[in-house]
C-alpha cells in the first residue's frame, strides 16, 4: 500500500508509522474531548465579547448580527475542507505536515515551511488575543469590585499572570487538560443560556428588532460604509479561529482520523448557533449605546450588563464570562504548544532541540508550553503604547491562521482525484467547498491588513502587516539561506534532531 493511503482497518499508531511518526504522546482523549478543545478555543464568550466594542464602532448592530451569519457560513466551508485533509493525515503537526504531503515533491518542503510559520504566528497571536481579552474583562471586574483601575499597565500585568496560570496547568498530563475542556463546553453552553436569559427577562426595556438587525454605526473616521462593513467582519472572523486545535490534538485522540475532523466541524457549527443567540441577547439589551462605548470599565459588554441587570447581577455575568475566557486561553496554550512541539520536531524553530522535548513523567511538551505563553506575552506588550493593539493582535491571529488553514485545501484541490481520502470526507462536494474556502481566505487576508481607524497615527496604526511581514521576511531569509537545504530532507543530519525525552524517531525521519 502506498505510504499516504490510509486504511480503514489500521490502528492510529499504524497510520502514524506509515506517515513516519512514532507514537510518543499520550493517546487518551475521547472524540468529545477533542471537540471540546476546538469549541473552547473558538469560545464565543471570549471572541464575541472581547471584540464586541470593536463591532459597536465598526458597523454597529447590523454588522455584528449579519456579519456573524456570513462569517460563520464561510468559516464552515473552510472547516469542512480542513476536516477532510485532517482525516487523511491525523497528526499533531497538522497543517504544515498536510502541506508537505499534498504539494509537488520538489516544492513540498517550501510549502510546509511557510505554512508552518504562518500557523505558528497565528497560534501565538490567538493565545495572546484570548488571554488579553480575559485580562481586560478581569480588570473590568476588579475595577468595579475593588477599584483596580482599568489602565494599560494593570491589564498587561493581569495578562502576564493569566498566561503564567495557563502555562502551569498545561504542564500536567493531557487528561487534566481534557477534563477542563469538557467542563468548558458545559460552562459555555450553560453560560450563554444564563446570560441571554437574564438579558431578555430582567431589563425593563429593550432595543427594537429593527435596531438589532439594521442599525449601522460608523465611529472609525472612514467615510465609506462599505469599507467599514468589510473591516467590521473582523469581530466574527477572529472568534472563528483556533479550531485547528482538533487536528493538533489528533496524536492524543482515540479514533483520530474520524474524531479529529468531527471535532473541527462540530466546534464551528455549535459556536455559530450559540454565538448568534449570545450576540442577539446582548445587543437587544443595550440601554445606552454611547454609555457602553465610553464605559470606565474599558469593556463595553460589562457596561451593558451593569445597565441592564444592575450591579450585582452584572458582576456575576462578568464572572461567568471570565471563567469561559480562562478555559479558552488554557486550551489555546495546549494547541499552540502542540504546534510548536511538532514544528520543532522537524527543526523549524530556533533552538528546536529545546522545544521538542517531552517531560518524561507527563509526556507533554513542557518547554513548548512555556514558549507559547512567553511569545504571546511579548506580542501583547504594544498595548502599553498603542490603544488599537488588541485589534491588531486579532488581525495577526486571523491572517496567520487562515493562510495556514487554506494552503492544504489549495494543494488538495490541485491534486484532484489523486487525493487519497481518509474515512471522513466530502465526496463529490470537495472541489466546490474547497474553492469557496480559498476565495474567502484571500478576501479576509487583504481586509484585515487594512487600516481600521482614520486618521492613521502611531496610536491607531494597524501593525498587523508589519508583524506578518517581519515573520515572513525572517522565515523567508532562513529558508533561502539555510532551511531549504535540510528542512524535511531525510538525508540531511539536521532533519533528525536529538530525540525527545520519550524514545522514538522524529516525524522528519521518514518525511
Amino acid at each position: 500500500m502506498p505510504l499516504d493511503i490510509p486504511s480503514v482497518t489500521q490502528t492510529e499508531e499504524e497510520r502514524l508509522a506509515e506517515l513516519g511518526i512514532t507514537q510518543t504522546l499520550d493517546r487518551s482523549m475521547s472524540g468529545r474531548q477533542n471537540f471540546a478543545v476546538s469549541f473552547t478555543i473558538i469560545s464565543i464568550l471570549s471572541g464575541c465579547l472581547t471584540m464586541y466594542g470593536f463591532g459597536m464602532n465598526t458597523g454597529g448592530p447590523a454588522l455584528i448580527m449579519w456579519g456573524w451569519v456570513l462569517v460563520g457560513l464561510m468559516t464552515l466551508f473552510v472547516g469542512l475542507s480542513m476536516a477532510e485533509v485532517c482525516s487523511s493525515y491525523p497528526t499533531s503537526a497538522g497543517l504544515y505536515f498536510w502541506a508537505h504531503k499534498l504539494a509537488p515533491q520538489k516544492s513540498a518542503p517550501a510549502w510546509a515551511w511557510f505554512t508552518g510559520w504562518f500557523n505558528t504566528l497565528g497560534q501565538v497571536a490567538v493565545t495572546a488575543g484570548i488571554d488579553f481579552g480575559a485580562a481586560s474583562f478581569l480588570n473590568a471586574y476588579l475595577n468595579l469590585q475593588f477599584g483596580y483601575a482599568a489602565t494599560p499597565a494593570h491589564t498587561i500585568t493581569l495578562f502576564g499572570v493569566i498566561l503564567l496560570l495557563h502555562a502551569v496547568v498545561n504542564t500536567f498530563r493531557v487528561r487534566v487538560v481534557g477534563f477542563f475542556n469538557t467542563v468548558s463546553v458545559w460552562w459555555h453552553l450553560i453560560g450563554v443560556v444564563v446570560i441571554v436569559g437574564a438579558l431578555l427577562l430582567i431589563p425593563d426595556r429593550h432595543q427594537s428588532p429593527g435596531f438589532v438587525f439594521t442599525e449601522f454605526v460608523n465611529n472609525t473616521g472612514w467615510g465609506s460604509a462599505v469599507y467599514v462593513a468589510l473591516i467590521g467582519l473582523l469581530m466574527a472572523q477572529y472568534t472563528f479561529t483556533g479550531y485547528d486545535a482538533s487536528a493538533h490534538m489528533t496524536e492524543e485522540t482515540k479514533n483520530a482520523s474520524v474524531e479529529g475532523p468531527k471535532g473541527i466541524v462540530r466546534s464551528i457549527v455549535v459556536s455559530w448557533a450559540a454565538g448568534f443567540v449570545l450576540l442577539f441577547g446582548l445587543t437587544f439589551a443595550i440601554q445606552s449605546y454611547t454609555g457602553a462605548l465610553k464605559s470606565g470599565t474599558g469593556v463595553p459588554p460589562a457596561q451593558i450588563f451593569l445597565d441592564a441587570l444592575g450591579a450585582s447581577t452584572g458582576k456575576l455575568m462578568l464572572l461567568v464570562i471570565i471563567g469561559a475566557q480562562l478555559f479558552c486561553g488554557m486550551a489555546s496554550v495546549t494547541a499552540n504548544s502542540r504546534m510548536i512541539y511538532a514544528f520543532s520536531r522537524d527543526g523549524a524553530l530556533p533552538f528546536s532541540a529545546v522545544w521538542h522535548k517531552l517531560h518524561p513523567g507527563t509526556r507533554t511538551p513542557t518547554n513548548a508550553v512555556w514558549l507559547a505563553a512567553g511569545a504571546a506575552f511579548v506580542l501583547g506588550l504594544p498595548y502599553l503604547f498603542n490603544t488599537t493593539a488588541y485589534a491588531a493582535v486579532t488581525s495577526i491571529a486571523t491572517i496567520g491562521l487562515y493562510i495556514a488553514y487554506v494552503v492544504p485545501t489549495l494543494l488538495r484541490l490541485r491534486q484532484g482525484e489523486n487525493f487519497r481520502r481518509g474515512p471522513w470526507h466530502l465526496g463529490r462536494w470537495s472541489k466546490a467547498v474547497g474553492l469557496v474556502a480559498v476565495g474567502w481566505v484571500v478576501i479576509i487576508t487583504v481586509l484585515f491588513m487594512l487600516p481600521q481607524q482614520s486618521p492613521v497615527t502611531l496610536e491607531t496604526f494597524n501593525y498587523a502587516p508589519i508583524t506578518v511581514g517581519v515573520v515572513l521576511v525572517f522565515a523567508g531569509t532562513w529558508w533561502f539561506v539555510s532551511a531549504r537545504k535540510w528542512f524535511l530532507n531525510p538525508q540531511h543530519p539536521r532533519s533528525n534532531p536529538a530525540p525527545s525525552s520519550v524514545p522514538g524517531p522524529t516525524a522528519s525521519s521518514s518525511l
